[in-house]
């Protein structure tokens, strides 16, 4: 497996299930309602969602519609709950044999609440609001909910419909319900959509064999089907607007922070620092505009734009694993939908092996009295780096992923072939920094890896090691070997070496970065130092010299979210 490969299964394994909260309070009648919930309330069973106290009490039963594409005939009509049918779940307070055990979404709702429908009862419900979706089956049950817009008064079907109008057609029946027993009066048929408004938190019976994904006159294609989920390490989604009216559409996304989260559930410690993405064609590079307040996109009739969303990592805060959680609302100047898009995120630990490489651009210069002289291209400099749980930093001249020969030779990283299973090498990968003496492992120096911050690490290169510049294994004044053949000590035909090298971590990328996102997270870097004992004498003569200063920039890369390393002696 490569490691680019391993890079993909770590970033899959960091992702966040959605984790934002709100309350949707429901105003329900004696009898029969109908509901939709825009997410997904599996957290809390149905009699944890429904107390037996206040006006929860008063719900008695909650059905669940099972839409089936491929059904062309029901047990029943499907305005009619039956239950032990494939067509429904139910939970049915106090019994012992329901098949509902909890609320997901988004989904229809049938609410059966105590009395008649002169008795009214106020029900809230928590949940995980979710990105909206419809799917339209050709038998004609579809019980369906949408996102309209509440900005005084709903709007009407016929409007919210325009561009779907095959659901509202006169050959078409639309029902609801409203409360008291199932009768010819509950659930009732809308005779005018051009007079009936759309209420966001009610589902309806559409009688129409039709297929199709409309749930608004806006359509919501993002690159992460649960929202916004950047996990531990992600970096960016996007998002397909489609416009489908045949007018111009100003498009308003704005922040929406969480409620709290209920009790016995992952606490919340902020809104996720969302930016917003745009392409600089002047620079030909990505800009990073945060989402503070609500800002607008227009899009043309009957076409899409696509929206890129970033996130800020060097604002969260709190411990590593910390849970952020909002949601972006998008809405539009004509008032129709209202549509939440969750995101979610966790605070990033810098845990992990990272590759990279650091670009020297500028070398002191001894022969114009210590001037540092731009390089006339950069040298790249490759650096393997890797950062414990508890924060220890190593540089390391060599490392290897694989299967562990420790049992239970779990997947891991070590320093040498030897940490390998043996049987197991083939499927593993090897990586090297060629600029240092093998088996490296550096932990002695000052700073740590961390952003912004400082680490300094000292790189010997012995007198007589292959990577030394002074050493020549075919030339005779370099072999480090006198004319009869004897080893010579250092400083005879060549020095030992030092390099101090130090790693300043930026909050932002450094200029000629190629990271496009996830700075902080996936991709870490900032400017460069070294100096070089060993190569230029000082005035004494003597070989360690006063130090050759070298300077850049570097970037590196997060591979693996492994903080242990078994390193070999």
């Amino acid at each position: 497996m490569s490691v680019h490969q391993w890079f993909f299964l770590f970033f899959i394994i960091g992702a966040t299930a959605q984790a934002q909260w709100q309350s949707t309070t429901y105003a329900l009648k004696g009898g029969y309602n109908s509901i939709y919930l825009h997410g997904a309330a599996t957290h809390a069973t149905m009699e944890q969602l429904f107390p037996n106290s206040g006006d929860t009490a008063n719900v008695q039963e909650v059905w669940r519609w099972n839409p089936n594409p491929t059904q062309v005939q029901f047990t029943t009509t499907p305005l009619l709950p039956t239950q032990g049918t494939p067509e429904w779940s139910v939970w049915v307070r106090g019994g012992g044999a329901n098949t509902l055990p909890n609320l997901t979404g988004p989904a229809a709702y049938l609410v059966k609440c105590a009395g008649t429908s002169s008795n009214t009862y106020n029900v809230p419900i928590v949940h995980k609001p979710a990105p909206p979706s419809s799917t339209w089956v050709r038998n004609g049950a579809n019980f369906l909910g949408f996102p309209s817009r509440l900005n005084g008064n709903y709007p009407f079907f016929s409007t919210y419909f325009a561009t779907f109008p095959a659901a509202i057609a006169t050959n078409s029946k639309i029902y609801k319900y409203v409360g008291g027993d199932l009768s010819a009066s509950n659930p009732i048929q809308v005779f005018s959509p051009s007079a009936e408004r759309l209420d966001r938190n009610q589902a309806y019976w559409f009688e129409s064999e039709v297929v199709g994904n409309f749930y608004a006159p806006v359509h919501v294609t993002l690159s992460l089907t649960g929202g916004l989920d950047f996990g531990r390490n992600g970096s960016i989604v996007t998002a397909r607007v489609l416009n489908r009216t045949a007018s111009v559409m100003t498009l308003t996304i704005a922040p929406v922070a969480s409620n709290a989260a209920p009790a016995g559930q992952e606490a919340i410690t902020g809104p996720v620092p969302l930016t917003r993405r745009t392409f600089n064609t002047g620079t030909a590079a990505w800009e990073e505009t945060p989402i503070a307040t609500a800002y607008n996109e227009v899009i043309a009739p009957q076409s899409a734009v696509e929206l890129s969303f970033g996130i800020d990592r060097v604002a969260m805060g709190g411990t590593a694993d910390a849970l952020f959680a909002s949601m972006l609302r998008l809405t539009d100047a004509a008032n129709l939908f209202d549509i939440l898009i969750p995101a979610t995120a966790r605070k990033t630990s810098l845990a992990g092996l990272w590759i990279g490489e650091a670009r020297v651009t500028a070398v002191e210069s001894k022969a114009q009295a210590d001037a540092i002289t731009p390089a006339s291209r950069p040298f790249p400099l490759r650096y393997l780096l890797h950062v414990a749980d508890n924060g220890t930093a190593r540089v390391l001249s060599q490392v290897f992923l694989g299967q562990l020969a420790a049992a239970p030779h779990d997947f891991g990283i070590c320093t040498k072939e030897a940490g390998l299973k043996a049987d197991a090498k083939d499927k593993a990968a090897r990586i090297v920094a060629t600029h240092m003496p093998l088996d490296r492992v550096l932990t002695t120096g000052t700073g740590s890896v961390a952003i912004p911050g400082t680490l300094t690490r000292t790189i010997t290169v012995p007198f007589d090691d292959p990577v030394n510049p002074f050493v020549h294994q075919y030339h005779p004044d370099h072999d480090n070997k006198s004319p009869t053949g004897a080893a010579l000590i250092a400083g005879k035909e060549s020095h030992a070496v030092t390099r101090e090298v130090t790693f300043t971590f930026t909050t932002a990328p450094p200029e000629g970065s190629t990271a496009t996102g996830g700075w902080g997270s996936a991709v870490i870097g900032g400017t460069y130092a070294e100096v070089i004992h060993g190569l230029h004498k000082d005035s004494a003569g003597v070989g360690t010299g006063d130090g050759l200063h070298l300077t850049g920039v570097f970037e590196l890369r997060r591979v693996s979210e492994l903080g242990a390393i078994s390193v070999t002696p």
